[in-house]
Order: structure tokens, then C-alpha cells, then sequence
């Protein structure tokens, strides 16, 4: 039987993040999970096409947009299963069997979320988001977001949009999305450039007035 999940990874100029996520990916080939990587660019201009190459990842190309790059990723992944990640993901010992326990389950599921940094505003703001994932089924892409393609297809896939792909993909699954019992470290380089408070309110804001309407097209003109 061939392997059941593909991996879906929405990419821009990502040559930099890819080298920490593809070694944790190997364990899931290792163990007949794995049945493709697919890369969905948004335009590239540095060696992340080479990396794909490289590494046998299909590849799939079109405008940039969080929400289009994942759904045309998920359009071309042949897998029954579909797992999306963010490039700067890194993915812990282990996580194979998780995820195998999570398809047995058959309701979709998300990590636990940390950063590759330290300190306590790195501790605090991935706590807040795994406090935001568990009491409000809220978790963003950061967290992953593992499902079953025939649920992926009942709630129409991702939306083009901009930003807020994965909150509006929450929302359509509700409380059937679980934290599955591994943490994905990802990549802190925007907070520490803009200051882990400063983002930390402007990921609120953006939330909160998504939540209360807004369109993400505003959302993203006016920040």
C-alpha cells in the first residue's frame, strides 16, 4: 500500500528555513508515511527551486498568497491525508507516530507550538497560542494543520486569500480539530525583528478584526 500523507509547504525565498524542516521530514519517509513533498511557491528568486530539486519535492508555482500557495498545493498532493507546514518548521523526534495515531483517530489535528528561541517572551507568546488552539480551536499555521482529504474537500479547502487562511480553515473545521501531543519549533526571526510585544499586538489586532469582519485583503493593505 502506498504511503497515505502528503506534505504541503507554502514557500517564498525560503532557502534559508527549508535546511531545518527537511531533516525531520526523513523520518517520516524512514517509516512509509511520507508519500510526496510538494512545494508550493509564490515566486522565489533565490535557491529554494534548487533545494526542491534536490530533495525530490514536486513543485508547484503561482501568485503569492498564503491561501492560493496551500490550496494549489493540496490540489496536486495525491495522498488521503494532507499535512501542512510553514517552511521554517521543525518537526521533533517522533512525530511520525503521533501523526499515525491522529489518522487513526480520523479527526484533524494540529502540534503544540514553540520557538528556536529563548528567554521568557519566546515562552510566553507560544503559550498564549497553544492556549488560543485548545480553548478556541483557533491554532495558526505555525502549529501545522493535519487532515483527512475528504474533510479538506467537505469544507472547500483553503481560501485565497492573503492572510487568515488558517483561522478561516479552524473555524470550518470547530471543535473536531485536536492538539495532537508533539511540539513543531518554528522560526522566531519576525518577532525578534520587530519585538516580541509589538508583534505579539499586531497578530492580535489582526486577529480581532478578522474576527470582527474585516476582509483579509484590508487587513493586509493596512498593515
Amino acid at each position: 500500500m502506498r504511503a497515505r500523507l502528503s506534505i504541503i509547504v507554502p514557500v517564498l525565498n525560503s532557502e534559508a528555513e527549508l535546511p531545518g524542516l527537511l531533516p525531520g521530514l526523513m523520518e517520516g519517509v524512514e517509516a512509509g508515511l511520507v508519500r510526496e513533498f510538494i512545494l508550493s511557491d509564490g515566486g522565489s528568486s533565490d535557491a529554494t527551486a534548487t533545494i526542491a530539486e534536490e530533495v525530490g519535492a514536486l513543485w508547484v508555482a503561482g501568485p503569492p498568497s498564503r491561501g492560493g500557495q496551500l490550496a494549489r498545493g493540496a490540489a496536486r498532493a495525491g495522498g488521503d491525508w494532507l499535512m501542512f507546514l510553514h517552511a521554517d518548521s521543525q518537526l521533533p523526534r517522533g512525530w511520525s507516530d503521533r501523526v499515525l495515531a491522529q489518522m487513526a483517530d480520523g479527526r484533524p489535528g494540529h502540534a503544540r507550538l514553540a520557538f528556536d528561541a529563548e528567554g521568557l517572551p519566546a515562552r510566553v507568546v507560544a503559550g498564549w497560542a497553544n492556549l488560543r488552539a485548545r480553548l478556541f480551536a483557533l491554532p495558526y499555521g505555525d502549529q501545522g494543520l493535519l487532515i483527512a482529504r475528504s474533510d479538506y474537500d467537505a469544507v472547500g479547502g483553503y481560501p485565497d486569500i492573503p492572510l487568515m487562511e488558517d483561522v478561516a480553515m479552524a473555524r470550518a473545521l470547530g471543535r473536531r480539530l485536536r492538539q495532537m501531543p508533539f511540539t513543531i519549533r518554528t522560526g522566531a526571526g519576525r518577532y525578534l525583528r520587530d519585538g516580541w510585544l509589538r508583534r505579539g499586538a499586531r497578530n492580535l489586532s489582526l486577529l480581532l478584526r478578522y474576527l470582527a469582519g474585516a476582509s483579509p485583503e484590508a487587513l493586509r493593505r493596512r498593515y
